[in-house]
């Protein structure tokens, strides 16, 4: 019998005694243990953070992305942006499940799954990218990939197309955090709204916020902010940098009276944006930031530099229920849906 760590540390190459998340380099032949699932993948949807990364190095030539991510995976065993250190997500149809999981867990060969954990931990080998789409950082491959037994995962649901499936799971964590953060009442407001883990956000933070509370959404580029406002759930939605932190203050300061946010969702996916977050937000606040380009140490020592006591949340991409909270969004809200759809959906 041969039975791999339950987390995956039998797969680590470099360095010996970590874990497949923070490794560098991990062991990617698909000859499974008895404890591991095969999966045949169909699609990679990148971290926003690293396909931002990707695509501005690249220069926004789809060609020169599918490159750096085969040169990545063949260096690394994973898909493990050396640069952002995040990952993203995938989907494709169990091949196979060793044998000491066969009967334990709800899958079987032919099952349509998305891996719920990050390719910055999953062993993938790339045979061929067959496309990259810039509209929505996914990028279609044939290739395989490992589950670790502790590695969660979701059947796709037959009501909605894979790409939408894979981008609504990706992010599943943003609107289900969300959903347990917001308070009836709340003073919410959401950085990088427009975006897809900030509508779904928005979503959620007007459910739970309800008519006593106030949601305020900051978007960067037009295109984000016209998303926003087109969801009409938004009581106010405004236009700035949030890598300009002064700016945002004036802006969340006149929309709020001068009482600032209580809670904070930061979804941007470009770094610099934790000072904005802190001023923007109340003292005893809360932020939470999801974004993967979030930078702790700046966020611990700017909002200790500015004398601003909030708490603050690193972005788990995980939360129990984290999944059926994404889909029964878009289930629920046929606007978000069209909008979803059209992003997302490959035709």
């Amino acid at each position: 019998m041969r039975v791999g760590c339950k987390y995956g540390s039998h797969r680590v190459i470099e360095p010996k005694g970590a874990l497949p998340q923070p490794a560098w380099r991990i062991d990617n032949t698909m000859e499974i243990y008895d404890n591991e699932i095969l999966i045949d993948v169909k699609m990679l949807n990148i971290d926003a953070a690293s396909f931002s990364q990707m695509e501005k190095e690249a220069g926004g030539d789809p060609a020169r992305i599918g490159e750096m991510v085969l040169k990545t995976v063949r260096e690394r065993g994973k898909q493990h942006n050396p640069v952002t250190g995040s990952g993203g997500m995938l989907i494709g149809a169990v091949e196979a499940v060793g044998s000491l999981l066969a009967g334990k867990i709800d899958l079987k060969p032919g099952d349509r799954i998305a891996t719920l954990v990050s390719l910055s931990l999953t062993p993938l080998r790339i045979d061929r990218i067959k496309a990259v789409h810039l509209e929505s950082d996914q990028v279609e491959i044939e290739g395989k990939a490992i589950l670790f037994e502790s590695g969660i995962h979701a059947k796709l649901p037959a009501d909605l197309p894979e790409s939408l499936a894979l981008a609504l799971l990706d992010v599943a964590g943003a609107p289900a955090q969300t959903a347990k953060l917001v308070k009836p009442g709340d003073m919410v407001l959401i950085i990088g709204g427009g975006g897809k883990s900030g509508l779904l956000c928005l979503h959620e933070s007007r459910k739970h916020a309800g008519v006593t509370g106030k949601i305020i959404v900051i978007g960067h580029g037009n295109a984000s902010c016209e998303r926003a406002r087109e969801l009409g759930l938004a009581d106010v939605v405004l236009q700035a940098d949030a890598g300009k932190p002064l700016e945002v203050l004036e802006k969340v300061r006149e929309a709020t009276g001068g009482q600032l946010a209580d809670l904070t969702i930061n979804c941007v996916n470009i770094p610099g944006t934790e000072m904005a977050s802190i001023l923007a937000t109340k003292d005893n606040g809360t932020i939470y930031f999801f974004s993967m380009a979030t930078s702790f140490t700046a966020a611990a020592l700017g909002a200790e530099g500015v004398g601003k006591d909030v708490n603050m949340l690193i972005g788990n991409g995980y939360t129990r229920g984290h999944a059926e909270v994404a889909l029964q969004a878009i289930r629920e809200n046929p606007k978000l849906r069209r909008m979803f759809e059209k992003l997302f959906v490959q035709n």
